[in-house]
């Protein structure tokens, strides 16, 4: 956290706003990828929270060592209440949500409907929790979003009649993104510091799924193939989805909200859809039909609209405040 403190908020904002897109980018091909190896999405899950806890916990620890720090267990920086708040959506329902769309759904899908849809979530639950208004330009550029995640969700609902099932993974793309929507809107409402926030997801998924999904998995209630999988795959998983998206996304991710707001941040996710969409037709072969390419440019053209006009309103807060305080 010293480091942090030593750089400018404007350089850890764009720092992090540049990491936290590469990761979102790749997270989203590696994630439709690993559909085609051994591991089922909750075995995905279960190495996910043991690879971001080997890094996280430690660190956990030692911020509330000696009593500094009255948290959960000793290794949750917070509360118990906080931690569970943010760990159930943030960490419990993004992490599963998204890894079982991507065994029903195309990269492209996730890409459009989970960090192309934030913006739209990530609004609407600061309007209910924060009490921001929307202006008329905010409410366009959501529109567009809205608009795009019709095009790539209805065609998939259209072919449910006749038994697909890329529907499914596209209503698990969009929860996923309420719940990392929500997550955000939470840590800017009760102001929490970004690494605090993410060992505490980490924490209360740890404690909370890994220890029931060892017992349902060794009791053969739940099908695993953790047995079976190669040691490679296992170790990548838990270096790439524990300790990049989770350890250093997270907190990258957090320290964007509190640079930008939740609101910007999300729209600074502008280059995720459109990136991880033609790396799934390079690196993973996936066609891109009309509807995909339309929605995904009604998507980004909304994140860009949105983001603009938030500068906008700023540009004229600064500009009438003056004006209003008394002399």
């Amino acid at each position: 956290m010293q480091f942090f403190k030593s750089l400018s908020p404007k350089t850890v904002g764009v720092s992090a706003a540049v990491i936290t897109v590469a990761i979102w980018t790749s997270f989203i091909i590696i994630g439709r990828a690993s559909a085609s190896h051994t591991l089922t999405p909750f075995d995905i899950s279960f190495l996910r929270f043991i690879g971001a806890a080997l890094v996280l916990f430690p660190l956990g620890w030692w911020m509330g060592r000696g009593g500094k720090l009255k948290g959960w267990l000793g290794l949750s920086p917070l509360a118990f209440r906080a931690t569970a708040r943010i760990g159930l959506v943030g960490g419990l329902g993004f992490g599963i949500l998204i890894y079982t769309g991507f065994f029903f759904a195309p990269a492209a899908h996730g890409s459009v409907l989970t960090p192309g849809s934030l913006p739209l979530w990530t609004t609407l639950f600061s309007v209910w929790l924060l009490g921001e208004r929307v202006t008329a330009a905010r409410a366009f550029s959501l529109a567009l979003i809205m608009g795009g995640g019709l095009l790539v969700g209805g065609s998939s609902l259209m072919l449910a009649f006749s038994g697909g099932d890329v529907w499914k993974g596209d209503l698990l793309f969009i929860g996923a993104s309420m719940c990392w929507s929500l997550y955000s809107v939470l840590v800017r409402r009760e102001r929490l510091d970004a690494v605090k926030a993410t060992i505490a997801i980490v924490v209360f998924a740890f404690f909370v799924y890994v220890p029931a999904y060892a017992v349902l998995a060794l009791t053969g209630l739940v099908h695993s193939r953790l047995a079976t999988a190669p040691a490679s795959e296992i170790v990548f998983q838990m270096l790439f989805q524990g300790v990049g998206s989770v350890a250093i996304s997270g907190i990258t991710f957090n320290k964007m909200v509190e640079y930008f707001g939740p609101v910007r941040t999300t729209m600074f996710t502008a280059l995720v859809p459109g990136g991880s969409a033609l790396g799934a037709v390079y690196f993973l072969g996936e066609p891109l039909s009309w509807n995909l390419w339309t929605g995904l440019a009604l998507v980004t053209a909304g994140i860009v609209f949105g983001l603009r006009a938030l500068r906008r309103d700023a540009v004229n807060r600064v500009a009438v405040e003056p004006r209003l305080t008394p002399r």
